[in-house]
C-alpha cells in the first residue's frame, strides 16, 4: 500500500469537513451533503481501484 493515497484520503477529508462546516453554517445543508457525498465516492473509487489491482496480484501469483 502506498503511503499516497493515504495522503490523498486524508487531504480530501480535510478539505470536505471545512467545506461542510462552512456550508452548514450559511445554512446550506442540503449542499454540505452533497459535497459529503460526492466526496464518499471519489474516495471509494480510489479504495476500489487498490482492491482490484490487489487481487490482480494476487491472482497473479498464484496463477490462477
Amino acid at each position: 500500500m502506498e503511503v499516497d493515497l493515504i495522503f490523498k484520503i486524508a487531504a480530501i477529508g480535510i478539505i470536505v469537513a471545512v467545506i461542510n462546516i462552512l456550508l452548514n453554517r450559511t445554512g446550506r445543508d442540503d449542499q454540505a451533503l452533497m459535497v459529503t457525498l460526492a466526496a464518499l465516492v471519489v474516495v471509494l473509487t480510489l479504495v476500489v481501484k487498490q482492491i482490484s489491482d490487489l487481487f490482480s496480484l494476487i491472482k497473479s501469483l498464484f496463477g490462477l
